[in-house]
């Protein structure tokens, strides 16, 4: 990785691609030319009294290699050459074929990693040119990795994923598993430039210390005041800190499991509950929707799915709340649901866009 005046790496854009690169397709290529030389030289030396050497004598083995060499390499100087009938037809029937296809093994090589090199920047800018509204993971680790498998569980496709992580491999692993990555320190403009987060929708912090979410967060805001930003922090005492940074809603990792810990000790079926609600796309689900046309101006109970909470105005209202006794237009539900859907419950979308996702 290339460094910049500063003495800082420059970010690198990884866009998923086939396992075999191009250092492994030359030195393939490279081992082929190598076998044709050595069969012709194997030719040449098991006939090398039909040869003739300016200098004389018989040819030695290194008079082998360097005719193999000079022939199959087309620079041909004359001062050994056939001249017995079968030497000839040798030279005729395979060390004249194996000449050109060492040449395009060769030609072959160099054209593929040029190619190679343009067809990615290529996909780099076209892909550049597409993205917009997209979602940006900071931190490819077990946070990173469990936020995305959620989005994909719940209908976001991979090409609207961009994972930043400092480390080259984790990166490389995102872009195996499908996703574009951008290798660098996501404390830095630079590095959320090469991710496009000025044009995201949605921002996960999921780094391994609180300081730096901080910073990360502070970032992005700087750069897309506009978008969503969910963090997790690992102290509660960083919370706070974490949403004046420009955070919307913040996850306290350490203190969650604690308190699934608790739960799971004295209450274990309901432990395994709030697991099952954790984990989408199996067992039960929670989702956010709108409220639907017939189900306006009635009490949140009149709903035939299992509704938690209503989010009236910015604010979440449990589902015993005086205001939950009439639904009104604009309102959202947090409802409960089992996956898969019952297909009687109608054909709301299993999470909504941007912010108001499950």
């Amino acid at each position: 990785m290339g460094e910049g005046e500063n003495g800082t790496r420059r970010p690198r854009v990884l866009l998923p691609s086939p396992k075999i690169g191009p250092l492994r397709s030359v030195l393939y290529r490279l081992g082929i030319a190598t076998a044709l030389l050595l069969s012709v030289v194997a030719a040449v030396y098991l006939d090398r009294d039909g040869y003739k050497d300016n200098n004389g004598g018989t040819l030695s083995l290194l008079d082998c290699f360097y005719y193999s060499t000079v022939t199959v390499s087309t620079t041909g100087y004359g001062d050994i050459a056939p001249v017995t009938p079968l030497a000839r037809l040798v030279n005729t029937v395979f060390i004249t074929p194996v000449r050109v296809l060492f040449l395009i093994v060769l030609v072959g090589t160099t054209l593929e990693v040029l190619a190679e090199r343009t067809r990615q920047d290529w996909r780099l800018s076209r892909w550049r040119h597409r993205l917009r509204d997209h979602i940006v993971v900071v931190g490819y680790g077990t946070k990173g990795r469990s936020a995305i498998k959620t989005l994909l569980s719940t209908g976001v496709p991979r090409a609207s994923i961009v994972v930043v992580d400092p480390d080259p491999r984790a990166v490389a692993e995102a872009a195996e598993a499908g996703f574009v990555g951008v290798v660098g320190d996501a404390t830095q403009n630079s590095v959320l430039r090469q991710a496009s987060v000025h044009l995201a929708k949605e921002i996960i912090v999921a780094t391994a210390r609180d300081d730096t979410a901080v910073l990360v967060t502070l970032s992005a805001r700087h750069l897309n005041p506009g978008a969503g930003i969910q963090a997790s922090v690992r102290e509660s005492e960083n919370l706070q800190l974490l949403r004046q940074s420009g955070a919307d809603h913040v996850i306290t990792s350490s203190e969650a499991a604690g308190r699934l810990l608790g739960v799971s000790t004295s209450q274990p079926n309901v432990s395994e509950i709030m697991e099952d609600l954790l984990e989408q796309g199996r067992g039960l689900d929670l989702v956010e929707r709108e409220v639907r046309v017939e189900e306006l101006g009635k009490p949140i109970r009149a709903v035939r799915e299992p509704a938690l909470a209503l989010i009236r105005d910015g604010r979440t209202l449990p589902y015993d709340s005086k205001a939950c006794r009439e639904l009104k237009r604009g309102d959202r539900l947090i409802v409960v649901r089992s996956a898969p859907a019952d297909p009687e419950a109608g054909q709301d979308e299993p999470a909504s866009s941007g912010r108001d996702g499950a």
